[in-house]
């Protein structure tokens, strides 16, 4: 009577055995079921890496657009995650979409009053990125006293032109408000904080480490390169109230 027990007993506990190891090989199948390997974008067309991921199961949002004397327009640059990557289906990867070379002339903004320069960044087919404003009296409110890229720039990464604003001073002016001139190219910024009677610091260098096309796959994401004498960090930061006497200090790309 005891040993039919202990059968008994042995027999529950190898079919539990047998019922965990079919689930846990079920879940399994089912978990790598639903993954894939990230495809290898670089160089097709937009419409070709979409019905390459959407094949997959993966979806594909196009996050920048750059110009490229390498890759054509409509080519896709860069792409996040990289070739070979396993993600989940439905994972939706991110890709820079190539302009191919600059054709577009940069404007000539300065001196404009804002509303008016920014319908002809529109105009030339380009897009307007970060409006900084400066209280000085040194040029009509409203002016734009600064852009970048500077005018019949060459070699830009993006179609993309940030402005510089002029505002009245305030009434007492031993205070600024600090505008951001990262991004800009060093000699306008130079120019405009001389100007507003503010004190210059040495300016720093910092060497920019360009990664190679195949690894920006690779990085969090697509980087553009960065052209010698733009200023990549400002000191005070934009935003911040300064007086006359405390130094600004610039780090450019060297």
């Amino acid at each position: 009577m005891i040993l039919r027990f202990f059968r008994f007993i042995l027999g529950i506990m190898v079919l539990a055995t047998v019922a965990l190891v079919a689930a846990l090989t079920t879940m399994r199948f089912a978990i790598h079921g639903a993954e894939v390997s990230v495809p290898d974008l670089s160089g097709i067309t937009l419409p070709e890496a979409v019905n390459k991921t959407s094949l997959i199961g993966l979806n594909l949002d196009v996050e920048n657009r750059f110009y490229s004397t390498e890759v054509p327009s409509g080519h896709i640059l860069a792409q996040l995650p990289a070739p070979g990557t396993v993600v989940r289906r439905g994972w939706h990867m991110r890709v820079t979409e190539s302009l191919g070379p600059q054709r577009v002339s940069i404007p000539n903004l300065v001196g404009q009053r804002e509303r008016a320069a920014a319908i002809n960044v529109h105009r030339a087919g380009l897009e307007l990125g970060t409006q900084a404003y400066m209280p000085t009296d040194r040029a009509q409110p409203d002016t734009v006293i600064a852009q970048s890229p500077p005018a019949n720039a060459t070699g830009v990464d993006r179609p993309r032109v940030s402005l510089l604003i002029s505002q009245p001073p305030p009434p007492s002016a031993t205070s600024y408000v600090m505008p951001g001139f990262v991004g800009q190219n060093i000699t306008p910024a130079l120019q405009i904080v001389l100007r507003a009677g503010l004190k210059l610091a040495p300016v720093q260098e910092e060497n920019i480490l360009i990664p190679p096309v195949a690894a920006l796959g690779q990085m969090a994401a697509p980087q553009p390169t960065t052209p010698p004498g733009t200023i990549i960090a400002q000191y005070p930061a934009a935003g911040y109230v300064i007086s006359a006497d405390q130094p600004v200090q610039f780090t450019v790309a060297h």
